[in-house]
């Protein structure tokens, strides 16, 4: 399958980008305004060795001393990066290409970020945007919110929150939400990482979901998203599934730690207004991944859970270390309060403080050399696209549905 909504490129090494394009965009970006939700803890601590046998040990501690279990639904952490780090981090590695920069941070349910960047940063090249968690039958979805007109963003951004956190959410008030942000021709709406089961409810359920998200509210969706932190196979897979739907795809880098996006968008755009036309009006879009997306995909995913959990005395005070920047209630009617609050001076118990230690370990450069040796084939990031060998999946049961401004 030849590729016709998409123009890709892979580096694999540093690379002049000014004959290919005029403007790189970074999309996908979180900061300290990003609530991460921690309701996944269990589920991963119990399968990993050796740290599954503290996380028993602690979780049966709890349940003993406090009468239930552990309640992670309300915990969070946050990433250690404020707005403008992050947008300069990213400015920089796309200026070094030889481009200019737009780069828009979309933090989880959240613009305070992208607010307070723009008192100092043009909204044209620091657009207001959220990464919108749209909950869906069983399971739920993130989307990319990228551009709210300045004037309405703070209304729009309550109005979509109101119904992620909503008792009942349907269909039918989701089909109007879509329609709404669809009306305003500035806004792009991208669906983020939209293979990977971050319900956890496993592959095939999830599977079955997306196509009934997409049969159901595909027409309002402008490009699928390749992501920095996914899987070579997983991306290729959804570049596959967008060229039979006949839907352009847009790069997201995910970044939570304190490195510039893997992946980024490539435009003649001078604004992200004149980037959004091309992806909604013209349906084409042009990425590129950059060299260290060929990194191992675990050793890059460790590096970045060693930043985000790494201490930093230049921070203010209440963000310098990684456990006043994790919110837990312990129900005590206290409410959320960062673990620092608890008494963890040191940074918590020791097997704990030793668990954190090995995940810098592992999450070094000098790992990477045993990561690549144990990485399964399909997810070697090919040499070229021509090398690529796309197929096209079926998706006779979707497609249908679809109206025809998406196909």
């Amino acid at each position: 399958m030849n590729l016709k909504q998409t123009r890709l490129h892979i580096l694999h090494e540093t690379e002049n980008l000014a004959p290919k394009a005029k403007t790189g965009v970074s999309l996908h970006c979180h900061t300290q305004y990003s609530k991460e939700m921690l309701d996944f803890i269990p589920h991963y601590a119990e399968k990993l060795p050796i740290i599954s046998f503290f996380w028993k040990m602690e979780r049966d501690r709890y349940l003993k001393r406090e009468g239930k279990a552990i309640d992670f639904s309300t915990a969070f952490w946050s990433p250690p990066m404020t707005p403008f780090d992050v947008y300069e981090i990213e400015k920089t590695q796309i200026n070094d290409a030889g481009l200019e920069a737009i780069v828009s941070i979309s933090d989880h349910d959240s613009i305070d970020g992208n607010l307070a960047l723009n008192e100092q940063r043009e909204n044209a090249k620091a657009p207001i945007s959220l990464e919108w968690t749209v909950p869906f039958e069983y399971g739920f979805f993130h989307v990319g919110v990228h551009n709210l007109p300045k004037d309405r963003a703070v209304e729009l951004t309550q109005t979509l929150i109101d119904y992620s956190f909503s008792e009942k959410p349907n269909n039918e008030h989701l089909h109007e939400l879509f329609a709404m942000l669809n009306e305003i021709p500035q806004v792009l709406i991208i669906l983020n990482h939209p293979l990977w089961d971050i319900e956890i409810v496993g592959k095939e359920k999830h599977e079955i979901l997306l196509r009934h998200f997409i049969k159901e509210h595909g027409r309002w969706i402008h490009a699928f998203e390749i992501n920095g932190f996914r899987a070579w196979s997983e991306n290729k897979a959804v570049i596959e599934m967008a060229e039979v739907l006949g839907i352009p795809i847009a790069t997201g880098g995910d970044r939570h730690g304190c490195k510039p996006n893997t992946v980024i968008n490539l435009t003649n755009a001078k604004t992200f207004e004149e980037f959004v036309e091309e992806i909604r009006v013209d349906r084409r879009s042009e990425v590129v991944l950059m060299p260290e997306y060929k990194q191992p995909l675990h050793s890059r995913q460790l590096q970045s859970f060693s930043e985000i959990l790494r201490n930093y005395p230049d921070f203010p005070e209440d963000r310098r270390r990684w456990f006043d920047r994790v919110h837990f209630d312990l129900g005590k009617g206290e409410g959320l309060n960062p673990l620092s609050a608890y008494g963890w001076v040191n940074g918590g118990p020791l097997w704990l403080r030793l668990a954190i230690r090995t995940l810098g370990f592992f999450g070094s450069p000098k790992m990477r050399p045993f990561f690549a040796i144990a990485r399964k084939k399909y997810d070697r990031v090919p040499k070229t696209v021509a090398k690529t060998d796309f197929e096209t999946p079926n998706l006779d049961d979707i497609t249908p549905s679809l109206s025809s401004d998406a196909v």
